[in-house]
């Protein structure tokens, strides 16, 4: 069986899921096919029925489960199922494939924990700036902290396909490098570990410091979203491009003039 949240291009696609949305056109060419949206608990993902199209659509509707065979290829940058066969799933509640919260390893928590705990950390979030570009004060760095987490986790309940607790623990601790970088007020000056590694680099050593025992996939995502929240380019998940976004739209808001 397949889940969708594991499919990668070429892969052969085997299991049952939920047709969210089905759809009969036709190619420039004038030959009908169908264009369906599939989803299991994991996610959802397009597919297309190009061969047998009457066989095939007479054989389910929207919103029934389907037994799928096919192909995983590429179209515009986005993954799609080119479907070989099709048939109904009978014996498969189709309400059970709805797509429901990703949830990273629940090992986050005390992870996030762990720092939060920390007394000398929690002093050096309020007496430190969050940038000399932004947040530029005491305490801008708790301030930024919270910004960032907020729009991370509104971000997360309007996309639900977002691992929640992956992209908040990445929140809380993107910027904690600042707190090995930077020395109290008033100047802020950098320390000679700081202005050498910066603060990306002392926070994912913090971070490494601090996790050993989180599952390695959860703790590689995790330091792979705090490593790009200043490099969208980066940004291999979709919790990683959230968290630059988040960062970047705080830095921003913090700064711009409003208008009298």
């Amino acid at each position: 069986m397949s889940a969708i949240a594991e499919l990668s291009e070429e892969r052969v696609v085997e299991g049952i899921y939920a047709v969210a949305r089905k759809q009969r056109l036709r190619t420039k060419g004038g030959a009908p096919y169908l264009a369906l949206e599939l989803v299991d608990p994991s996610g959802r993902i397009d597919a297309r029925v190009w061969h047998d199209v009457e066989l095939l659509d007479a054989r389910f509707a929207e919103g029934d489960a389907v037994r799928v065979l096919g192909r995983v290829e590429k179209f515009r940058n986005r993954l799609q199922v080119d479907v070989r066969t099709l048939e109904a799933a009978p014996g498969a509640d189709p309400a059970e494939f709805a797509p429901a919260l990703r949830r990273a390893h629940g090992g986050l928590a005390d992870v996030v924990t762990r720092f939060f705990s920390d007394d000398v950390l929690r002093a050096s979030l309020r007496r430190l700036p969050a940038s000399e570009t932004h947040h530029s004060y005491a305490g801008g760095l708790l301030e930024h902290t919270v910004g960032v987490a907020t729009i991370c986790r509104e971000t997360a309940q309007l996309h639900p396909r977002l691992r929640s607790d992956l992209l908040l623990a990445a929140a809380l601790l993107h910027d904690v490098g600042r707190v090995a970088e930077l020395t109290s007020g008033p100047t802020f000056r950098q320390t000679d570990e700081g202005r050498l590694l910066g603060h990306v680099h002392l926070g994912l050593r913090m971070v490494e410091e601090r996790s050993s025992g989180l599952q390695r996939d959860a703790r590689s995502e995790l330091l792979h979203a705090i490593a790009c929240h200043h490099d969208a380019r980066a940004a291999r998940t979709a919790e990683a491009a959230v968290l630059y976004h988040a960062n970047q739209l705080d830095a921003v808001a913090a700064t711009r003039p409003i208008p009298d």
